[in-house]
């Protein structure tokens, strides 16, 4: 009599195809979903902006420009920003200023009168000086909760104390990516009032008309540049920070679109709206510093910091989220003017935004037995790529690649489970292209007849719980428990099907459990 076919699987197998990846490497999962108003400091916010693409992956903001020339005047700019602050004031300062609230595409537009700038404001639909935007009752307004003290909500948005301050309010449709901002955000009565407003799309490099302003004095986003919990929590900020200087030239420089020259000044030492400062590669990020502070130091590094604004400080901008730690950015205040330098600028259609960019297919997802390795080959479009790279995504367990640095190359694996591997191209000039695939190592399951017994063998790893699974057609919910939990050993363990020989064909699978 003939065994039962078999059916060996891990559990949780799935496909990597079409897999989300960001600018960064990291796999972001299914697309965010909001179907009501969610505020930033929240969990179910964090949930959504992780796994969002905010911006293209070529987008100024998403730039890594960590290998960029130095701007030829980049010295004497930063004597400058030194000079026009005073001794008290030269070092770094994390303000925490914008936040934002979620909202699903459906959100009812409310309208909003534009009293400053409605001829430079986007109004969504309106008639002017009346625009509409998708305000939810608990739209946040900028500094609350963390700097308002025991102020409500609905007492900030009135600003019921006269605070003042620039008041900027920031609301995003994850779903369609749409993103409206607005400055001197206030709630009078029942009706919303701003000095003005602009509306981006988050999928898109489109800039404002030149010369118009948005929420900001450069005619910039807010929301892609601001420090946000969840990534803090990650240990990577992934974007470019919105910088603050004392005073700014006339003339703004890609991407930003409107400046606001104190004075009208064109002395080219002064810097530019839209100018871009690095924090300088030698310096040394304390081992001991938070883990939030390294995370903003980091992106310095990589993606720098955009002039955005002129003020007080030289300042960037943080999300007021209560569940910050006090103090978790205090050693950033310690940081010098002098350990920043400026950076030559990309245009629209230079570096990441050129022609030519790299793309790669990791191949197919695959299904390879436990104890043996894969075979891995990424096709790589691109006229030039000076770094291939394979790497561990997620696993259950430890991978070892042969050649990681080649194409093609073999990966062995350290226990079964489910494993993503992520292959990257660099070319040097555009943002770096990333592509996954999976590989499922299964269980090899050795069958034998014992009469009308069937007998099962499979090998295990020590310290991790299994459990045996039959089914007659592998349909969703038709998997039954034939044994389990079973500790791994180390070794092979057996497992008996008494009396099925002669029944209809049965399906097996071991799953690890724990």
């Amino acid at each position: 009599m003939k065994l039962p076919p078999l059916l060996v699987l891990c559990a949780l197998l799935s496909s990597s195809n079409a897999e989300r990846i960001n600018h960064e490497g990291r796999i972001l999962g299914p697309a965010p979903l909001v179907t009501a108003p969610v505020l930033f400091n929240t969990a179910q916010a964090d949930a959504v902006v992780a796994s969002m693409q905010i911006m293209p992956k070529e987008n100024p903001w998403n730039e890594d420009i960590s290998r960029r020339p130095l701007l030829a005047n980049s010295a004497a700019m930063m004597a400058q920003i030194t000079a026009d602050l005073s001794a008290s004031r030269r070092t770094l300062r994390p303000f925490f200023e914008m936040n934002y609230v979620l909202v699903p595409d459906t959100q009812p537009l409310q309208p909003v009168t534009f009293f400053n700038y409605p001829d430079e404001s986007d109004l969504n639909g309106g008639v002017s000086p009346v625009g509409r935007y998708p305000i939810p009752a608990n739209l946040p307004v900028e500094t609350w909760p963390s700097q308002t003290g025991a102020l409500t909500l609905s007492q900030w948005q009135q600003d019921a104390g006269n605070a003042g301050g620039d008041r900027h309010a920031i609301i995003v449709a994850p779903g369609t990516g749409k993103l409206w901002e607005t400055w001197l955000t206030k709630l009078s009565g029942s009706a919303w009032q701003a000095s003005n407003g602009a509306v981006f799309n988050l999928n898109s490099n489109a800039l404002r008309p030149a010369g118009w302003t948005s929420g900001d004095a450069a005619g910039l986003p807010m929301f892609p540049a601001l420090v946000r919990y969840d990534e803090c929590q990650r240990g990577t900020v992934e974007h470019a920070l919105r910088l603050v200087v004392k005073r700014t030239r006339v003339g703004p420089v890609y991407p930003a679109t409107h400046s606001a020259s104190a004075g009208n000044t064109t002395s080219a030492d002064i810097p530019a709206m839209g100018e871009r400062l690095r924090l300088n590669a030698g310096f040394v990020i304390p081992s001991t510093w938070t883990r939030e502070e390294k995370a903003v130091l980091g992106a310095l590094k990589k993606y720098g910091a955009i002039v955005a604004d002129n003020g007080g400080f030289f300042s960037v901008s943080v999300c007021p989220d209560n569940r910050f730690a006090s103090g978790v950015f205090d050693h950033l205040s310690t940081v010098s003017i002098s350990s920043f330098e400026v950076i030559k600028t990309t245009g629209p259609n230079e570096g990441p935004r050129s022609a030519g960019a790299p793309l790669v297919n990791a191949g197919q997802d695959q299904v390879v037995k436990f104890g043996s390795s894969a075979a891995l080959q990424a096709v790589v479009t691109a006229s030039s790529v000076t770094n291939l790279q394979w790497k561990m995504s997620s696993s259950p367990g430890a991978v070892t690649f042969s050649q990681p640095a080649l194409a093609a190359t073999s990966v062995s694996f350290s226990m079964p489970g489910h494993y993503t591997l992520l292959v990257s191209a660099d070319d040097a000039v555009h943002a770096v292209a990333y592509d996954a695939v999976v590989v499922d190592v299964v269980f090899a399951i050795e069958p034998r007849r014992s009469g009308n017994d069937c007998r099962l063998q499979f090998p295990t790893v020590s310290g991790h719980i299994y459990q045996v699974e039959w089914s007659t057609d592998m349909a969703p919910g038709s998997w039954n428990v034939l044994a389990g939990p079973l500790a791994g050993t180390g070794g092979v363990l057996e497992v008996i099907d008494s009396n099925v020989l002669g029944n209809a064909r049965r399906f097996y699978r071991a799953v690890v459990i724990q």
